[in-house]
């Protein structure tokens, strides 16, 4: 009796299949989930460096058009991200909020200087440009001061190196695991169709012939695979964001997008290889290497 007219051997070809499929799917989510991570990874790094602000003290006699014009210079730097004018009455509420008592009424004066908060792009934000910006902000004529926290930026610059270097290594080794785990899981998987493959070689067909149908399923149990884990990762992704509001804020769509093809044809080019791989291995061997 033929395979395809066997109820038995029809149920155990659709129970390979499923689980060759979620198999491949499971592994995939893991690379996919790690995309996101490396993603938000990013945009939060990038945000924490886009908060760190330089503080510009301006003079107590400061001309308002002097100001304005060294905040419009500022703004026009491809480097400023925002800059934003600290009065000294919004400085003077602010410190009433932090002290929780009027020092002012109890000074009789206010002793606060008006300043300008700027924000740097994040790929602007190493010591060296900060340093070099500050020198540049200094000889302005309405400018008293210059000052920003050195060793948060330090700090923060060398975390995110290493968290970067950490999140790549671990990136690599867990795409060459996932690219063993599917191979084997293909491998496996076609191990018990070895002695059809082998028959079909003696009977006159070309490889050709044999793979070309191996190769197709295969590529459609990676493409199955990364629909799968495309829904898992869509649901992760929107569950976090409900949760963690602060990283629906971060998240990229685009780049989500980007990663899920990825994905797909990550699935689909793996799959489809590594089933080629396997059926031109079993071509190869001799019967007696089959048992």
């Amino acid at each position: 009796m033929s395979e395809s007219n066997n109820p038995l051997a029809r149920k155990a070809l659709r129970s390979s299949n499923v689980s060759t499929v979620v198999s491949i799917s499971l592994v995939l989510f893991m690379l996919g989930v790690l995309g996101v991570l490396v993603m938000h990874a990013r945009k939060i790094s990038d945000y924490v460096r886009e908060n760190l602000e330089l503080t510009v003290v301006l003079l107590a006699d400061s001309k308002e058009a002097d100001v304005k014009a060294l905040s419009d210079a500022l703004q026009q730097s491809e480097a400023v991200k925002e800059v934003v004018l600290v009065t000294q009455e919004q400085a003077a509420t602010e410190m009433k909020q932090e002290l929780g008592e009027d020092f002012v009424s109890f000074l009789g004066f206010n002793p606060l200087l008006a300043s300008l908060d700027v924000r740097l792009r994040a790929e602007f934000t190493d010591t060296e440009y900060v340093n070099a910006l500050k020198d540049r902000i200094s000889k302005y004529p309405v400018v008293k001061e210059v000052y920003f926290q050195q060793s948060l930026i330090d700090s923060v610059n060398k975390n995110i190196r290493m968290f970067s270097l950490v999140i790549l290594g671990f990136s690599l080794l867990l795409a060459l695991v996932a690219g063993a785990l599917i191979n084997n899981t293909i491998r496996i998987a076609l191990y018990s169709k070895r002695l059809v493959i082998k028959s079909m070689r003696l009977v006159g067909a070309t490889k050709g012939f044999i793979q070309k149908p191996f190769v197709l399923n295969g590529i459609l149990q990676g493409l199955l695979g990364g629909v799968i884990a495309n829904i898992l990762l869509a649901a992760l992704v929107w569950y976090s964001g409900r949760e963690i509001p602060d990283l629906a804020n971060v998240t990229d769509v685009r780049m989500v997008v980007k990663l899920m093809v990825a994905v797909l044809l990550g699935g689909m080019i793996i799959s489809g290889v590594s089933t080629f791989v396997s059926v031109n291995r079993y071509l190869k061997r001799n019967s007696a290497e089959l048992f």
